[in-house]
């Protein structure tokens, strides 16, 4: 999603907790190429930190003078029975799947108050946020990406009108993509707490998707072409809630 938006000629700033970043991102970065125009850059933040996240979104937002949107993907999964939840777990669970999101949407909307660009914030959420994946042993997962859902509408409702001194203005949506191959959901696979089989029989595509699949929607729901859209959930899910 970060490459499509530099490809589209987007400065990008990538944030996760890592003292670097994965070998996947240099990788991305080697492929930028300057007739895009666009750039792609790394820091390093605990999205749980409020104090952390208001320091660096400041900083990207004072060096270019504008912020002009944010995609929210920070998220943790824990397969355990409800009967068996630790407390500590779900608190740890929320603090990044909600509390993060949410944090981080809130410094966004900040610095574009500040610098007065009508942005657009996606969150993404999760079809599992909408139903319950069967044999799939997530309870606060995926809760906790329902309650995403649920802030993005709220979020839409209190940032969407333009104010007198020309702030506001900024949308704000949920992505709820559907089952994707990434280094977490291959773990599931390995640890047998998801099967692949049924995964790819739940879809009417009769497969699982993969990261790039997505590229096209961030520059979708971040730019002017969804300039009416907000407080929506999107969920490209290979149709499995359409059952």
């Amino acid at each position: 999603m970060a490459e499509g938006l530099v490809e589209a000629g987007g400065k990008v700033h990538c944030l996760d907790q890592l003292p670097k970043p994965d070998d996947n991102f240099a990788e991305a970065k080697n492929r930028v190429k300057e007739e895009y125009g666009g750039e792609l850059e790394y820091h390093q933040v605990d999205v749980t930190n409020d104090e952390q996240v208001e320091g660096v979104i400041s900083g990207i937002a004072d060096e270019h003078q504008r912020l002009d949107g944010l995609i929210a993907a920070a998220g943790i999964q824990q397969c355990t029975p409800a009967l068996d939840y630790p407390s500590a777990d779900i608190a740890k669970m929320l603090a990044t799947n909600y509390t993060g999101v949410f944090l981080s949407a809130r410094a966004c909307a900040r610095q574009m108050y500040k610098y007065k660009n009508q942005g657009s914030i996606c969150l993404v959420a999760s079809m599992s946020g909408t139903i319950a994946n069967r044999g799939f042993m997530a309870p606060v997962y995926n809760s906790s990406k329902a309650a995403v859902v649920q802030l993005a509408r709220n979020l839409a409702m209190e940032w969407g009108r333009v104010n007198k001194d020309g702030s506001g203005g900024i949308r704000v949506n949920t992505l709820s993509p559907g089952h994707i191959v990434t280094p977490m959901v291959e773990e599931n696979f390995r640890n047998g707490e998801a099967n692949r089989e049924e995964w790819e029989n739940n879809s009417m595509l009769g497969r699982l998707s993969r990261p790039e699949e997505y590229k096209a929607v961030a520059l979708f729901m971040l730019s002017r072409a969804s300039s009416y859209m907000t407080g929506h959930d999107m969920k490209i899910d290979g149709g499995t809630t359409a059952w």
